[in-house]
């Protein structure tokens, strides 16, 4: 039998999923795991602290067997979010990826000085997008339209909590992302000296249901809920 592929809510047992989605695109989109010796620091950064403060939004592509293949995740608040990685999710992980000693050097240290740096996501500039996220799929599982499915479940679940529009950045250059977010609406947002990174914004209002949240989804749910699906 053929499965479908579909969007839902994130559990508690994709969290080992949704870190190797991470480690697998962490390299501008590509494999990650021959750059850092600790495979746990890229979703220490990017993927666990949301699945463990703000799981009500994380989606994920199921491949129809269970399995995780891809996901979006982010903060309804990036201010509010910043002060809890710091308070909440950092003494969770400084002991796994101490704080350099020093400027640092190697990737692998600039990526753990992030971590302790959660302070570096708050810019004035992106006030008015008060919402944050990240996307990443599986290889085989892009350019199919999986990621237009999980972004509409993202910015719907945003919308629906009054949150008016959500930024994210994004590496220069990588043009098919850029792309990407383009066909989905999302705008330059000006901010000083960005480096290697550009950064995107859009509204929540006016998002594409996509099918996603509608009764093929709560079909799904309450067929496992009651324990006649997967």
């Amino acid at each position: 039998m053929t499965r479908t592929a579909y969007v839902r809510p994130y559990r508690h047992a994709d969290q080992q999923a949704l870190a190797d989605i991470c480690v697998r695109t962490a390299d501008d989109g590509g494999d990650s795991t021959h750059l850092y010796p600790d495979p746990g620091l890229m979703p220490a950064l990017f993927a666990e602290p949301y699945a463990h403060l703000e799981p009500d939004l994380v989606f994920v592509l199921d491949d129809g067997s269970g399995r995780a293949v891809g996901y979006v995740l982010g903060t309804a608040d990036t201010r509010r979010f910043v002060e809890a990685f710091r308070e909440t999710w950092l003494p969770r992980v400084a002991g796994r990826f101490p704080e350099p000693v020093g400027e640092p050097e190697s990737l692998t240290e600039r990526m753990t000085a992030l971590l302790h740096r959660p302070e570096r996501m708050i810019l004035p500039e992106l006030d008015e997008y008060p919402a944050h996220l990240h996307i990443d799929l599986l290889p085989p599982w892009q350019r199919k339209g999986h990621g237009r499915e999980l972004m509409s479940a993202f910015l719907d679940a945003l919308h629906r909590k009054g949150v008016r529009a959500v930024h994210l950045s994004m590496v220069t250059v990588n043009a098919p992302a850029r792309a990407f977010y383009d066909r989905l609406g999302f705008q330059v947002v000006d901010v000083p000296d960005p480096g290697a990174l550009t950064y995107l914004g859009r509204p929540t209002e006016g998002v594409e249901p996509m099918g996603w949240a509608g009764s093929g989804w709560r079909a799904r749910e309450r067929a496992r809920d009651a324990g006649s699906e997967r």
